[in-house]
């Protein structure tokens, strides 16, 4: 048999941890920091990463942005020009049907001149004038008011000493327009200042001067 020696007893294992020493456990935690430091760059990188597609993200919703306001300014101009085409279209349409209208109107304004509407005729005729004008038909054309190329068509040219610019001394034919557009111009006679009126009165005044100048000496 084996003796046992007295006053000994067998001590229970330790685990290796508890049997570190100070400095161990110094550089154990320095090795753990070791091992945790390359996963702060990782989290950097990963919100780097993020950054950059919210980036992408705001410049494609900025172009988008861009695109759907250039789509829409596109639409309102388009809008205004088929409104524009759409009132062109029917002043066109309505000056057509007018032009053909005009001589019944000339022969109803004759009419009322020569005192021949009247009774049912007059009603029919007043009645088409009402109708025109609804239309926006516009009659012009005055006798005393300048002569305008532009509106004005004359016919008959004379001469006469009381005007002092090219004037319509007499409508033959009125003239109809539509808004700003004219259908048709006014045919007028027209009359301008006789030539030299103005001149001589001057010429007078200018002749008299010499001599009341010449005659001071005479008398003198």
């Amino acid at each position: 048999m084996t003796e046992e020696t007295p006053g000994f007893e067998e001590q229970p294992d330790v685990p290796s941890e508890a049997a570190q020493t100070p400095d161990d456990a110094a550089k154990g935690a320095v090795s753990a920091d070791n091992k945790a430091g390359p996963e702060a760059p990782a989290g950097d990188l990963e919100q780097v990463a993020l950054q950059a597609q919210l980036d992408q993200v705001r410049t494609a919703l900025n172009e988008r942005t861009a695109d759907l306001q250039r789509l829409q300014a596109e639409y309102q101009n388009y809008r205004r020009r088929v409104e524009r085409d759409r009132v062109t279209v029917k002043e066109i349409a309505v000056a057509s049907l007018l032009s053909e209208l005009l001589p019944v109107l000339d022969d109803i304004g004759r009419a009322r001149d020569h005192g021949e509407l009247v009774g049912g005729f007059k009603s029919v005729g007043e009645s088409v004038e009402t109708v025109v004008a609804k239309l926006g038909l516009q009659q012009f054309g005055k006798e005393g008011e300048p002569f305008d190329p532009l509106v004005h068509e004359a016919l008959m040219h004379s001469y006469a000493p009381d005007v002092t610019e090219t004037t319509c001394v007499q409508i033959l034919q009125p003239g109809y327009r539509i808004g700003e557009r004219v259908i048709r111009p006014a045919r007028v006679a027209v009359a301008e200042p006789q030539p030299g009126a103005t001149p001589a009165k001057g010429g007078e005044g200018e002749a008299a001067a010499p001599d009341e100048e010449s005659g001071g000496p005479e008398e003198g």
